[in-house]
């Protein structure tokens, strides 16, 4: 299947079997990675999901890219800037709508995931356009605090699923924002889903198993 002319550049994995409209996960890479990272999840993601894997609008170098940049507080923790979290987050759900449409997907099993930068931008993704996706998965993401008190449709997001995994020992967004994540959103009543390993900064077998196991899941109740 050849990727349409969408916002984002990215890469296709046809759905298997004869569903017209099948359930369509969009994936979102760290930073300063590219479409090519989490394209390799695709083997061990059920077939029956079409699956997108975008290219990040920031180019950093030849082969990689950001959503947006990123700074460190004092204390050594990344800090997100808000406002181009904010546009990249205009530009993924722009990006979902338009390719839900374009490759004939189940609208009500729409579901976006990223690993580390991808996380935050799947997150705000599912959180400032809830219409738009059935669940959001963060691995090793940051939810910033600060765009998820300006939230403008909090009744949708009650029962949304999520699921957050994050490693103990990642020394590159510590596991202090995967608890920071948890609790806020929490607090939103969504139906989340957390875990945590003793793994770094990585998708390890058992992350990759939560993940798998909930995209069965919300492929079923979509």
């Amino acid at each position: 299947m050849e990727s349409r002319n969408l916002p984002l550049y990215h890469l296709v994995r046809p759905a298997a079997g004869d569903d017209p409209h099948p359930p369509l996960l969009v994936l979102f890479h760290g930073y300063g990675s590219n479409e090519e990272d989490l394209f390799g999840l695709t083997p061990y993601i059920d077939p029956q999901f079409l699956v997108l894997s975008t290219r990040a609008p920031l180019t950093l170098m030849p082969g990689m890219y950001a959503w947006f940049e990123i700074g460190f507080t004092p204390d050594g923790r990344i800090a997100v800037d808000d406002v181009q979290a904010r546009q990249a987050a205009q530009i993924t759900a722009q990006f979902v709508e338009q390719a839900t449409r374009a490759y004939g997907a189940d609208p009500s099993r729409v579901i976006v995931a990223g690993f580390s930068q991808g996380g935050t931008m799947a997150a705000l993704t599912a959180l400032t356009r809830p219409d738009l996706v059935a669940g959001a998965a963060v691995l090793s993401g940051i939810v910033p605090s600060s765009i998820i008190d300006e939230l403008p449709n909090r009744e949708a997001l009650v029962g949304k699923p999520f699921l957050v995994v994050h490693g103990t020992n990642d020394q590159v967004v510590s596991i202090a924002h995967g608890r920071a994540s948890r609790n806020f959103l929490s607090q939103l009543g969504v139906a989340l889903t957390y875990r945590e390993y003793p793994m770094a900064h990585e998708i390890n077998l058992d992350a990759l198993l939560d993940l798998t196991e909930w995209l069965r899941t919300l492929k079923v109740e979509g």
